[in-house]
């Protein structure tokens, strides 16, 4: 069996050195099954974090569909294939009337950049808003919105203004309304500032539930108010559900749970659990308009093996009710480790939604960002057989983000290993 240092080594040589990977000591991992994941010497770990297998590792109705599909046919899209047809329809049944038609491609980043082009083509302007601490995907154009913070975005036309959140406020002492027209005040800011620039209000982008900023809780009404906004200035409004959706929250749509109509949906890395698939939803005039500008072609998208795997998704999540599993499993898991952030006042906050949850860690008393007792715990729990991560603006944010099948037996299970870790380390 190859070491994991000698594998390290030759990785280091083929990948190039930079190419990341979590955890202080690199996992071998060689297999999965549902929540867990086996490394090289056939250690279980509980996955705590990857929301690309989000109906499990290795799930039997996907791996059926995958190989019986393969086994048939796979072509580009430029055939009649009745399993993409259907993929398509139900996939856009999933939302309200607005969205009609669906653009299948192959990752987030692309799907992303099919929906800002979109905004582009529709509108006329070229103006494109986000939140200072985004990510959207690693394309020139996508990588452009990624965590501006303070600095201006290398692309002329981006502007970003603060992501809402009650925690760390952009003012003390305002009532959640007055703290929602504060928020919305630097939305305007960045309208009209693009307005000013001749450059006009294409798009605002924002993943519906705000996971890359670390699950802020939102002051109520912002995301609709702000939708509104957007749309005054003649711009669309782009959700992105790469993490936030497909039953991540309890619903199918992060959008829902915060409380906006999005013109165009993003769609990723869940909807093939593990097979590349992504998609942009719209009205079928949004759709139509992009086509004619565009003649966009995407060799592997909107594959029949993508077709067969996306449906067999879709079904286990409504077959299995796993949007029921994650509301209930996620609530509980959620109300356990928000009664231990009295007991440390290194747990500055714990928030999020269904089986999407954020722990804040931070130093004692002053509310600090503690990025490095983060990256400790998740050190940590990892050694324990839990494998979480860290995120959010200052990377404090211990990540909880299983897949979907995700257990009560399992939650209680890494309730145990957490306040082991806590104790261990003395916080």
């Amino acid at each position: 069996m190859t070491s994991t240092t000698d594998l390290l080594t030759r990785r280091t040589q083929a990948l190039g050195a930079g190419a990341p990977l979590f955890y202080e000591q690199p996992l071998h991992i060689v297999r999965g099954e549902g929540v867990y994941l086996y490394d090289a010497e056939d250690r279980r770990y509980v996955d705590m974090y990857n929301n690309v297998p989000c109906v499990g590792h290795a799930n039997p109705r996907v791996v059926e569909a995958m190989a019986r599909q393969q086994a048939t046919l796979n072509v580009h899209s430029r055939y009649l294939h009745e399993s993409v047809v259907t993929f398509c329809e139900r996939l856009a049944a999933l939302h309200g009337a607005q969205i009609e038609s669906v653009i299948i491609s192959c990752s987030g980043t692309e799907a992303n950049e099919i929906a800002l082009r979109m905004a582009r083509f529709a509108t006329g302007n070229r103006g494109l808003i986000c939140t200072d601490a985004t990510y959207h995907g690693n394309s020139e154009l996508v990588g452009a919105l990624t965590r501006l913070g303070q600095q201006a975005s290398p692309n002329p036309s981006v502007r970003a203004f603060p992501f809402p959140e009650k925690y760390r406020p952009i003012a003390s002492g305002l009532s959640e309304n007055d703290l929602c027209e504060a928020y919305l005040e630097k939305l305007a800011a960045a309208i009209a500032d693009l307005q000013a620039s001749g450059e006009g209000v294409a798009a605002m982008i924002v993943c519906s539930i705000l996971a890359n900023e670390g699950l802020p809780d939102i002051p109520a009404g912002f995301m609709d108010r702000a939708a509104s906004m957007v749309h005054e200035a003649g711009g669309l409004v782009i959700s992105d559900e790469v993490q936030a959706g497909y039953a991540r929250t309890g619903q199918w749509w992060g959008y829902d749970v915060t409380g906006f109509t999005p013109d165009i949906v993003v769609t990723g890395k869940p909807m093939g659990n593990g097979l590349p698939l992504a998609a942009t939803a719209a009205s079928r005039a949004l759709v139509e308009t992009f086509r004619a500008k565009t003649r966009y072609f995407n060799t592997s998208g909107s594959s029949p093996l993508q077709a067969a795997v996306g449906l067999a998704v879709l079904d286990e999540i409504e077959q299995r009710d796993l949007a029921g599993n994650v509301a209930t499993v996620g609530a509980a898991l959620k109300a356990s480790l928000t009664q231990r952030k009295g007991a440390s006042n290194t747990i500055g906050d714990v928030r999020g939604h269904g089986l999407f949850i954020g722990v804040e860690m931070v130093e004692p008393e002053n509310n600090v960002p503690d990025t490095d007792l983060a990256k400790r715990i998740i050190n940590r729990l990892k050694d324990k057989g839990f494998l979480t991560s860290n995120a959010g603006a200052f990377a404090n944010v211990v990540k909880i983000r299983p897949p979907l099948s995700f257990s009560q037996a399992d939650a209680s299970a890494f309730l145990i290993a957490w306040d082991e870790t806590i104790a261990e380390l003395a916080v």
